[in-house]
């Protein structure tokens, strides 16, 4: 493996990266250096009770450090939840500026607050001098265009955040559309802090690129290309090249045993199938020429017939 290796996030996908998943994925594939969470909901008055913030707590996640993420626009409501944090031993935090997701965006939270940079200022004015935690920001380009992150970014610099992971798409764009690396570019050229870069590195083919054209890059993001790809880290920090038929019986290992922890904490099968489902929109990658097993995949309305297929699909 080279002497220099990059720093790794396994990137928060609401719904499929929480403590269950990160831990079997850590279990089974390497590479990743640690893991942001899905950002923790937003509650008006609460000490944050260990039921509610399950996903985080220390003894569910055994695999790589993780990040917890906040989606808090209200300072108070902030501080709390970044306290209880630090008294769990988290040191890092995360706050989340690039969820695009419209139901989200509409209340001027995650990348529908990009529009509104003094607001943004006014609550890390507010918060920060209250917490005993390291803070970041995960964020986009902008929500409506790119001027938007290209005008708060300077302002930024006078807060002494830890780095800002930039996801190099609009909210508006969802997770549809091209990337734009060169709207990275500019973005390094107006904070002093370190830049993350995130979305779409799929293969190692494009992170090479995006690392070549951005060698003072230190820490890279990485969320569906991982799905899709499990050995996609391994491969990026030049672990050495599985055979088809080994990387077969890794994946075979890792949704085996994942499946197996979905039935033993999930609640009942159509909880267990509607999980599985999510994760095949990007597994199937990995299997090429395969693509329509995912249709049966999708089909299947029983855990039988669903294994059925995963059988199918694995002796193909």
């Amino acid at each position: 493996m080279p002497d220099s290796q990059p720093f790794l996030y396994l990137a928060p996908i609401r719904g499929l990266t929480d403590a269950l998943f990160r831990d079997t994925l850590h279990d089974h594939f390497k590479g990743f250096d640690a893991a942001v969470t899905p950002f923790i909901n937003p509650q008006r008055k609460t000490l944050y009770e260990d039921a509610m913030i399950r996903d985080v707590l220390p003894r569910y996640n055994k695999g790589w450090p993780i990040v917890p993420q906040l989606l808090h626009t209200d300072p108070e409501a902030f501080v709390v939840l970044a306290n209880r944090l630090a008294g769990l031993g988290y040191t890092h935090i995360n706050w989340n500026l690039g969820c695009p997701a419209p139901m989200v965006a509409r209340k001027k939270r995650g990348s529908g607050l990009l529009p509104y940079p003094e607001m943004i200022l006014e609550i890390l004015d507010q918060v920060l001098p209250q917490l005993d935690i390291k803070l970041s920001i995960k964020t986009r380009l902008g929500y409506q265009n790119r001027s938007e992150l290209a005008v708060l970014l300077p302002q930024l610099d006078q807060f002494p955040l830890k780095e800002i992971i930039i996801h190099t798409r609009l909210g508006k764009q969802l997770y549809k559309g091209n990337t734009d690396p060169d709207g990275f570019a500019v973005c390094q050229k107006l904070s002093r802090h370190p830049l993350v870069y995130n979305g779409d590195i799929t293969d190692l083919a494009t992170f090479d690129l995006l690392a070549a054209r951005f060698p003072t890059v230190d820490s890279w993001m990485i969320g569906r290309g991982a799905l899709g790809n499990p050995f996609l880290a391994e491969e990026i920090k030049g672990f050495p090249t599985d055979s088809p038929e080994h990387r077969k019986r890794r994946l075979y290992a890792f949704h085996l045993d994942l499946f197996t922890r979905y039935q033993q904490r999930l609640s009942g099968p159509s909880h267990i199938l509607g999980r599985v489902k999510q994760l095949w929109a990007y597994l199937i990658i990995s299997f090429p020429g395969q693509e329509k097993f995912q249709k049966k995949i999708l089909k299947s309305e029983s855990i039988e017939a669903y294994l059925q297929v995963i059988e199918q699909l694995f002796t193909a």
